[in-house]
């Protein structure tokens, strides 16, 4: 019987406990400990007690010697975690980002190479089946494409904090915009050439832009937006737009609104599951008659049993799993990582210097 992979789990905040989970119930990890610089400070998950804590990474790292790391900590301790991890002989799980900075993002990939360690990066739209089955009808619809994408989120109880420290290490198109701008470049197969960012900053809780759209040009002739919005003002209309359009149609995720038409629930936006949960995928075909009039109605393909943020969680861990057993070849998910990171920053940079980025 194979030895389950012994896992040393390293933050556990929102997406720290999700995996945690995953791991806990996952009979192929065997957690050795769970590591926060505020563990002991704050009450553990139930079903994850009994877990040794730690407060520091460095000794955790030493007295554990895990098989594999679970980096769930800011994104800004994210590059340097992953090395020392893999320095120590692990394999390494990582939220997104890859990295704050490129050269930190090449690092990371040029040190899971050079030690022979699986890098599994948490982008979750790679596993969730509805977003799987939105970038293959994409890519029917033909070239150019169209892509226009947000996620747009109103900050209030555990949010506003949440929200206010991610800003402290990314502003939002750079966090959440490597999820969809990954999508873009899986969708086109094409090379990003120019990259156009705006920003404003809204929120006096931070000096930081809370607001910002970039906008991607491909060397196929295919465009894409991304918006991206975090705090307390942020409208809840049209917070979730999912859309491609190409020459011969249109898809949509389409989220629930019936949910959404009273006003007690006014953060809707920012719960976790609303992220990804879609209710139906729209599949527009452009076809017409000689009466100009369309062949073909519009699709709905139901997606009401698709999976939760947790079951998410869960197949990603179960492919990290996976990676190591079978030794999957990672390469061209380590890459994308990295030039989805590249992306999202030159639209920081365009921000910061009010002009277009072109992308050698």
């Amino acid at each position: 019987m194979t030895a389950p992979v012994r896992i040393l789990v390293v933050g556990l905040g929102n997406m720290g406990a999700s995996h945690a989970s995953a791991y806990h119930r996952n009979p192929g990890f065997e957690i050795v400990g769970l590591c926060s610089r505020t563990i002991t400070a704050k009450p553990v998950p139930d079903e994850l007690k009994g877990y040794p804590l730690f407060t520091d990474y460095g000794e955790a790292l030493a007295a554990l010697k895990p098989d594999a790391v679970s980096i769930n900590t800011w994104p800004n301790t994210h590059a340097e975690f992953a090395i020392r991890a893999m320095d120590a002989g692990a394999h390494v799980f990582m939220e997104k980002p890859i990295a704050t900075n490129n050269a930190d993002a090449a690092a990371v990939v040029a040190k899971a190479r050079e030690k022979g360690r699986k890098l599994v990066l948490g982008y979750i739209l790679r596993v969730h089946p509805s977003w799987m089955k939105f970038i293959e009808i994409g890519r029917t619809l033909g070239k150019p494409l169209v892509m226009r994408l947000n996620l747009n989120q109103q900050s209030s109880g555990p949010a506003w904090q949440w929200h206010k420290n991610l800003i402290d290490s990314l502003i939002p198109i750079v966090d959440c915009g490597v999820h969809y701008v990954d999508v873009m470049c899986q969708l086109t197969g094409a090379k990003p050439v120019r990259v156009h960012g705006i920003g404003a900053a809204l929120w006096d809780a931070t000096d930081k832009p809370n607001y910002g759209h970039l906008h991607v040009t491909f060397d196929d002739g295919s465009v894409g937006w991304y918006e991206a919005g975090w705090g307390p003002m942020m409208s809840e209309t049209a917070f979730f737009v999912k859309d491609i359009v190409g020459p011969k149609g249109a898809v949509s995720l389409v989220p629930n609104d019936e949910a959404r038409q009273g006003t007690d629930d006014l953060s809707d936006s920012a719960d976790i599951d609303k992220h990804t949960k879609t209710d139906a995928i729209r599949i527009h075909h452009a076809e017409v008659g000689p009466d100009r009039n369309f062949l073909r109605p519009d699709e709905i393909l139901s997606m009401e049993d698709e999976p939760g943020h947790q079951e998410l969680c869960d197949r990603e861990q179960a492919f990290f799993l996976r990676a190591i057993r079978e030794d999957l070849d990672l390469s061209e998910s380590m890459e994308a990582a990295v030039n989805s990171l590249r992306i999202v920053l030159a639209a920081e940079q365009s921000i910061l210097e009010e002009r277009a980025i072109r992308l050698d």
